[in-house]
């Protein structure tokens, strides 16, 4: 692979984990625990979509053709996605949804800070950028975190068994292949080890003072790269992508 396609799947593992995350987190508007919280939601919806418009836009001028943002989200099937797996596990309660909408603000803080100093111009400008908005991601969850872990006995109970449950999909946001050690090799791509290290030690002291404890005996899923996902990215998609599939072409 060349790296013009090395660099078009990179941009879309970028744009399919925010897309996704994004999605899920859209899914929360009108049900928040309380207004304030649900406008939050909403907003960091908002903020990840916008994210994955700029990484998938910049993914179909890589494609070229007939190629659109649009086209690469709405009209992929399953397996052509490369998000990772956390970003397509279902809400659950509020526990589970700012654990899984923390454990991947934190990482994405730390790709974007990676990816400031890319030799790419685009990405390095897409992730200046974004990594505005992340960081408000961080401190708005990790707040919860802690107010959740911290809180009543049953606060704490489901963010505890929120942390396990989730725990096992987290070193799929980390997994490499050839195409991004390639990307690496030339300054492109982010220091996926860099990142994980950083990521541990963040979310490490945050659960810490939280009161919560990491699983230490977890079987950790991987193979989102390889466009292999749980069985719940496919109900995701056929709602994400109904209208666009219901009635093609159309113009709004």
């Amino acid at each position: 692979m060349d790296q013009n396609e090395a660099l078009y799947s990179y941009c879309l593992r970028l744009g399919d984990n925010s897309l996704i995350l994004g999605h899920r987190l859209s899914e929360w508007c009108g049900h928040g625990p309380f207004l304030e919280e649900d406008i939050a939601l909403t907003n960091i919806s908002l903020d990840l979509v916008g994210q994955s418009r700029m990484f998938l836009q910049y993914a179909a001028e890589l494609k070229g053709g007939e190629s659109t943002e649009d086209t690469l989200a709405y009209l992929r099937e399953e397996r052509d996605f490369l998000n990772a797996l956390l970003s397509e596990q279902p809400n659950g309660d509020f526990a589970v949804t700012n654990t899984k909408n923390y454990l991947f603000s934190v990482y994405n803080y730390h790709l974007y800070s990676e990816l400031s100093n890319s030799t790419d111009e685009r990405l390095k400008a897409i992730a200046e950028k974004s990594i505005k908005e992340v960081t408000y991601h961080v401190r708005h969850c990790g707040k919860w975190m802690l107010r959740l872990g911290k809180g009543t006995e049953e606060s704490h109970q489901r963010l505890q068994q929120a942390v396990d449950d989730v725990w096992m999909y987290t070193e799929d946001m980390f997994e490499s292949d050839e195409n991004t050690a390639s990307l690496l090799e030339q300054g492109i791509a982010a220091d996926l080890e860099k990142v994980r290290a950083n990521w541990l030690k963040d979310v490490s002291e945050q659960l810490k003072e939280a009161t919560i404890d990491i699983p230490t005996d977890t079987w950790m899923m991987k193979g989102s790269l390889q466009g292999k996902h749980s069985e719940h990215l496919g109900f995701l998609l056929a709602e994400m992508q109904t209208i666009p599939r219901t009635f093609p072409n159309s113009e709004w």
